[in-house]
């Protein structure tokens, strides 16, 4: 039953997206057969009203009409032009996370079941909702520290909210599973894989906890660097449902006017926010992966105070490396080594050959290259990179879609305070030092202690690897002599599973079927 309530939600989905002209917007002209017949009914189906806005508008009423978890579906796919296209894309990412606020006696009955304790204990005074977006809302409140009061920001999880992305993301699966079973050219984009990381990302955003042990991370990361910090958390009044910390008096970064108003220098900011980013992302392999301006403030002396950490995005060195030997090769245009980085990390089977990768990198670069500052995109090389990598059979990264997502905004928000911005040059000097401190004899020796390490921890466990071997070595000439056998249990879960998978995929497109009888049937 969860199947067929997942295949109805997603049929009303596809409705609503109907409905509101959403698909009727999208370029159908060159479709054929079916396809073309089910564009030419969705113009049909379109509300009469729907049909006077643009695209952008079109699909951000049928996102509110949906729910916040396809607010947070949409500005996740805005990060995938490989898979929506670049047009849809761009319409995606204009989505605001902004909802209608919930009462404050509900958020003060989700504070008080989250910390145990009476919202007079808590704090000297709690005010209304100042801004609402799809997971939580926040409130502005004061707490009494050493007779003194200071004012705080409340963050509250919004009521239900769990119960009803659960709800969405099973449909999204059901959506994603299907997508793989019978398109099997979109394999390669992994959108199961995609899926379990959109589910992954919101699970850690819907616990407060969560957002306020990063913003500690990201403290103790940044304490040093000047021009960058994050609000102090109160540990004290957060917990599952919330989350408490210093209330910020700077300008958000999106108030062009006032920040000019106030004195500062546009440009400068615009620096320091990608470099901050770069630092976090290559230094720390830890970083603020929910950069839009709503989030960024800047306080009086120029610092940027960035807030609202629910999503947060984590590489490996191994990605680390990769992603500061590609950006460093686009930037002195060694696109040989670029398409070596690529091979080196797995990325693009070794069935292709280098040079003729390096040949599709070089169609990237060099028209990049000899454009003008302010024409440079990182989103713009993102979606070339998207386009060669199909004709390469390279693999969607699910490890770097927040990477990529980041990337673009941060850049976004770099070019409205710069309009004259130039990615490159500002980055350079951040990735060169990264490239210097951990590819040169510094990085050769910290590789040097990463191995030795690995090698003590690979010597204490000999023995029990010994065990295992001579265990396994048993098993396989068991099997050897007489083949391989499951017991009872685990036949009957594969036959199962098998059932349940069959009869899935038929269930879902029977209740798609019926239900756009239905539509049918209302509308002729």
């Amino acid at each position: 039953m969860t199947t067929v309530g997942a295949a109805f939600r997603l049929a009303r989905a596809g409705w609503v997206l109907v409905r509101e002209g959403v698909v009727a917007a999208l370029p159908g002209e060159e479709l054929s057969g079916m396809p073309k017949l089910g564009w030419q009914l969705a113009r049909l189906m379109t509300r009469r009203r729907a049909r006077a806005y643009e695209r952008g508008d079109r699909l951000a009423k049928a996102v509110v009409r949906l729910g916040p978890s396809y607010v947070k579906l949409g500005q996740f796919l805005a990060t995938r032009p490989d898979v929506v296209g670049n047009d849809m894309a761009v319409d995606l990412a204009l989505l605001q996370d902004k909802m209608h606020t919930f009462p404050k006696a509900a958020a003060i009955a989700a504070i008080e079941a989250s910390l145990g304790r009476k919202i007079d204990d808590l704090y000297a005074s709690f005010g209304e909702p100042v801004a609402a977006a799809s997971i939580a809302q926040v409130h502005g409140a004061e707490v009494v520290r050493d007779g003194k009061a200071s004012r705080v920001a409340v963050k509250v999880i919004r009521p239900g909210v769990r119960h009803h992305f659960f709800q969405d993301l099973e449909s999204y699966f059901l959506a994603a599973r299907l997508q793989e079973k019978y398109i099997p050219s979109s394999r390669r984009l992994r959108p199961v894989e995609v899926t379990q990381t959109l589910a992954q990302t919101t699970k850690v955003e819907m616990d407060m906890r969560l957002e306020a042990a990063a913003f500690s991370e990201l403290a103790e990361n940044t304490k040093d660097d000047s021009g960058f910090r994050v609000p102090t958390v109160d540990w004290e009044r957060t917990g599952r449902d919330v989350i408490t910390m210093e209330w910020i008096d700077g300008i958000k970064m999106n108030d062009l006017a006032g920040l000019a108003a106030a004195g500062h220098d546009l440009k400068a900011i615009a620096a320091n926010l990608i470099q901050s980013f770069l630092r976090h992302t290559l230094r720390d392999g830890f970083f603020h992966a929910d950069m839009h301006p709503g989030n960024l403030f800047v306080e009086p002396d120029g610092t940027i105070v960035a807030v609202d950490l629910g999503i947060a995005g984590r590489l490996g060195k191994k990605e680390r490396r990769f992603l500061a030997e590609i950006l460093y090769g686009f930037i002195v245009r060694d696109y040989h080594r670029v398409a070596e980085v690529h091979f080196e990390a797995g990325y693009v089977p070794r069935q292709h050959n280098v040079s003729a990768f390096a040949q599709a990198i070089r169609a990237i670069g060099e028209p990049i290259h000899g454009q003008s500052a302010d024409t440079i995109s990182m989103a713009k090389l993102l979606t070339l990179l998207f386009e060669v990598t199909d004709l390469f059979d390279m693999a969607t990264r699910t490890e770097l879609v927040l990477l990529q997502k980041t990337m673009v905004v941060v850049e976004g928000v770099a070019r409205t305070l710069d309009p004259a911005f130039n990615m490159w040059k500002t980055s350079e000097p951040v990735v060169s030092d990264w490239i210097a401190g951990n590819l040169g004899p510094r990085g050769m020796l910290s590789d040097a202690r990463d191995a030795g390490k690995a090698l003590i921890s690979l010597a204490r466990q000999a023995p029990d690897i010994a065990t295992r071997t001579e265990r396994l070595s048993r098993e396989i000439d068991l099997m050897a002599e007489h083949g391989l056998r499951f017991d009872e249990a685990t036949a009957h879960a594969i036959g199962k599973a098998e059932a349940r998978h069959t009869r899935s995929g038929r269930v879902a497109l029977w209740v798609i079927a019926l239900t756009l009888a239905y539509i049918a049937w209302r509308i002729f």
